[in-house]
């Protein structure tokens, strides 16, 4: 198990990279020699991110190892890190631990002008010149060879890239397996690795003992740490992992009478012990003793309870193994009626399987069904029959349930701990003085299975969470991010996968996408704020969306991975004033940009020409609302607004109807409610348009700070701490609430509003009842959405100044 969390925690350094072959080879060529871990990236936003929010790594904050990765990262801010990344980690020789950042370099790869620039210092060594940089008051040395820059904390590293190495075939070859959809990919050399250790700690096998590489997937959302990679031993040494040639994984079956108060247990399977016993002759250069005992089982483990082990036997013959063991017939006691007897042999263990099992004094035995249980107490072995008996197993547990899609059903080796068996290994393995809280981490795992000359790995460490009860909401995520948000999270589609993902803007203008996991998935600077929501257009109509929003002087439309799109961003000179308004009239993906500048209006289609067709240029006076499209029955009809005129237009932009009376207009937008243009004035009147240009007006006794929104059927109006839904009045506590939004979902009405003052998001139905267990803490108005295609909406509003949340209604 130490394997899975020192690949994870010694490697909760970084991230996923293209495994393009040419790309490889050249960054792979200027590895410093001795690097243990070798972590590779295209995505540092995400790996920050993912290290920021884990719940876990968290835990390890005030740790030395990292710190000295967060003065790292502060020291790289300086660079525009585009491409592939590699940060190797090793030993220099001084035996401190260095850091050195492999990349392309870019045109734009330092992010400093004149003002902003280090102290730098040109070192000419071997005709060549090395540059040092004093960043963040640490020195940083760097080079660039044929368009590869290598950055190190390490003068003698960036003096021995000079002169590249030859790359391994094998370590290319283990390289290249590794993946770019997870948040990192990281590859440990075990022999550049010391003290770090298999198993539990009484059980501890060296590491360097048990394979040569690890080549690991790495995936973290703020609940969940998951690995998924291969390990490969040298053919010319003698591993560990190697005991697994030619033998087949079976299922796993340890699960199943493991107690669940135990701190865990390991799992051996194999279709044929002969092949696993010839391996282990092999690997122990010892002669095991002659025993017929192991011939018809294909699993064997070992159950942790604190000081003490049970080892466990699956059989394929209940009657073979009980004559194997014939001289071990002595009873000692019946427990629950199944008989607890001597056994003669516990030293065959060891003998068989050292040094995964050491147990020695499994003096004592039992049989359940067809598992054989030997143990070193009697009270031990008790235990398991009851948990055995009473189903009270990890396998009939949702916390390990939790963690089975994550794992194959099959594995050669395979090992889970509770959460004390976790803190050990991080507290072992990373002899850190941090105090660290894994009880939420209820069960872990990692399995190997060997698959001819190497192994599959896969692992788990998962935040167990209680069942959601009906009618509550439960916070799913807090993501913290670089800076304060500037506006407030809203919920866009992943067209890949048809859930919903998360865009927000901070106050340095960078715009980021997070995935409903948690992920930062990118972060893109843009020069301004954007102005109102972000829309999705479709601009190619082939299933693949893209962003679309205005800033002060740009229209944007950026696709799937934040780049933009052909003929974007459109820049302006003058000012706009409006957030974008996107039309498609007749459903056809023929979309309408439609952009403000105080009076005037500019139209674009989709591919970001000017629309001959559309003739209206310009307002009275300033646009107050962003333009809106309607369609009753065939017609269409686009509305703006001005502080005293209402404009209703044909999709050309000639007048289609034309109100009868004009009034000083609020700021509101423009609905369709009882088939009435439907707004409001200055003093909170109501005011109805028809198709024809009549007018009726009606007093509401909205205050001048009034919000309303409407469906065609339902009127919501808000004034001050008055909240009108459907003519049922509801007064709230005083406050400073946020404008107030509706959401139709899945036939139903939802209402919200959030009081900025006291921090507390209010829902109500569409009969002003509040819905179960809100108001919840936020900071922000909200957007509400199914965001990963189950039964339960989420919302999702600001938090701290640099947070957002998530939560999921049930």
């Amino acid at each position: 198990m130490r394997a899975l969390f020192l690949a994870i925690i010694f490697s909760l350094f970084l991230i996923s990279c293209d495994t393009n072959t040419k790309t490889h080879q050249s960054l792979l060529a200027y590895v410093p020699k001795h690097t243990s871990t070798l972590i590779k990236t295209n995505n540092l936003e995400n790996l920050k991110s993912s290290l920021t929010n884990n719940v876990l790594v968290q835990e390890f904050k005030t740790a030395k190892f990292n710190n000295s990765l967060n003065t790292f990262f502060k020291t790289i801010n300086v660079f525009s890190l585009k491409e592939d990344i590699l940060f190797c980690f090793s030993k220099a020789p001084a035996d401190s631990s260095q850091i050195t950042l492999i990349t392309k370099y870019n045109t734009d790869f330092f992010q400093f002008d004149s003002l902003s620039k280090p102290k730098q210092e040109q070192i000419r060594f071997k005709n060549n010149i090395i540059t040092k940089t004093e960043l963040n008051q640490n020195n940083f040395y760097s080079v660039i060879i044929d368009s590869i820059f290598i950055g190190s904390t390490s003068k003698s590293i960036i003096e021995q890239s000079l002169e590249p190495q030859p790359i391994s075939p094998e370590l290319q070859k283990i390289y290249n397996t590794t993946s770019t959809e997870k948040t990192f990919a990281v590859i440990i050399d075990t022999e550049s690795v010391e003290n770090a250790s298999l198993f539990m700690s009484t059980d501890s096998i060296p590491i360097k003992k048990f394979t040569k590489y690890l080549a690991l997937d790495t995936d973290i959302t703020q609940d969940q740490i998951t690995i998924n990679g291969i390990t490969k031993a040298n053919d010319s040494t003698n591993y560990l992992i190697d005991v697994f040639k030619n033998t087949i994984p079976q299922e796993n079956k340890m699960a199943q009478i493991t107690p669940e108060e135990s701190e865990g247990f390991l799992s051996i399977t194999y279709q044929d012990f002969n092949n696993l016993q010839a391996n282990f002759i092999a690997y122990n250069n010892l002669e095991p003793e002659e025993t017929t005992l192991f011939d018809n089982t294909n699993e064997i483990g070992i159950i942790y309870n604190k000081e003490h082990r049970a080892i466990v036997m699956y059989s394929l013959d209940n009657m073979a193994t009980n004559d194997a063991l014939l001289d071990s017939q002595d009873i000692i006691e019946s427990f629950r009626q199944v008989d607890i007897k001597q056994f003669t042999h516990p030293e065959w263990f060891p003998k068989h399987f050292s040094p995964i099992i050491k147990t020695e004094t499994a003096s004592f035995y039992a049989v359940l069904d067809s598992f054989f249980v030997f143990a070193d107490s009697i009270e031990l072995l008790q235990s398991i029959i009851a948990a055995y008996q009473n189903k009270a197993t990890y396998s009939e547990r949702s916390f390990y349930q939790n963690i089975t899609p994550h794992l194959s059903d099959a594995s050669s080796l395979m090992l889970v701990g509770n959460s004390n068996v976790l803190n050990d290994i991080l507290q072992t393995n990373f002899k850190t003085d941090a105090t660290t809280n894994t009880s939420p981490f209820k069960v872990s795992a990692i399995q190997y299975i060997y698959d001819h000359d190497f192994a599959h790995v896969n692992g788990i460490i998962k935040r167990n969470k209680t069942k959601a009860t009906e009618n509550s909401v439960n916070e799913e995520l807090n993501i913290k991010l670089d800076a304060k948000l500037l506006n407030k999270p809203q919920f866009v589609t992943n067209h890949s996968t048809g859930e919903k993902e998360v865009v927000v803007q901070d106050i340095h203008n960078n715009l980021y996408l997070i995935s409903n996991k948690g992920k930062v998935l990118w972060k893109k600077e843009l020069s301004e704020a954007i102005i109102g929501d972000i829309s999705q257009i479709d601009m190619y109509r082939n299933g693949r969306l893209q962003l679309a929003f205005t800033t002060a002087h740009h229209l944007y439309v950026l696709d799937r991975n934040g780049n933009p799109a052909k003929s974007y961003p459109k820049t302006f000179r003058d000012k706009v004033t409006q957030p974008l308004s996107v039309f498609d009239y007749d459903s056809n993906k023929r979309y309408r940009l439609v952009v403000v500048q105080n009076k005037g209006v500019l139209m674009y289609d989709a591919q970001g020409n000017i629309v001959n067709g559309f003739t209206y240029k310009e307002a009275n006076q300033t646009i107050i609302h962003q333009p809106q499209h309607f369609r009753i029955g065939r017609k269409d009809y686009l509305v703006f607004k001005t502080s005293d005129q209402l404009y209703i237009l044909s999709r050309t932009g000639e007048v289609r109807v034309t109100p009868k009376s004009s009034y000083s207009y609020s700021n509101e937008g423009v609905y369709i409610y009882n088939n009435k243009f439907t707004t409001t004035t200055d003093e909170g009147d109501l005011i109805l348009v028809d198709e024809n240009g009549r007018i009726t007006s009606e007093n509401l006794n909205l205050g001048e700070n009034h919000h309303i929104v409407a469906t065609s059927r339902t009127l919501v109006t808000q004034s001050e701490n008055k909240l009108n839904i459907k003519n049922k009045a509801l007064e709230l506590d005083f406050g400073n609430y946020s404008p107030v939004s509706l959401f139709y979902i899945n036939n139903k009405i939802y209402i919200t509003t959030t009081d900025l003052q006291t921090q507390k998001v209010y829902v109500f139905d569409s009969q002003g009842e509040t819905v179960s267990n809100f108001p919840v803490y936020g900071a922000s108005s909200i957007d509400m959405a199914n965001t990963d295609k189950d039964n339960h909406l989420e919302i999702v509003t600001k938090g701290d100044d640099n947070a957002i949340i998530i939560y999921q209604i049930n």
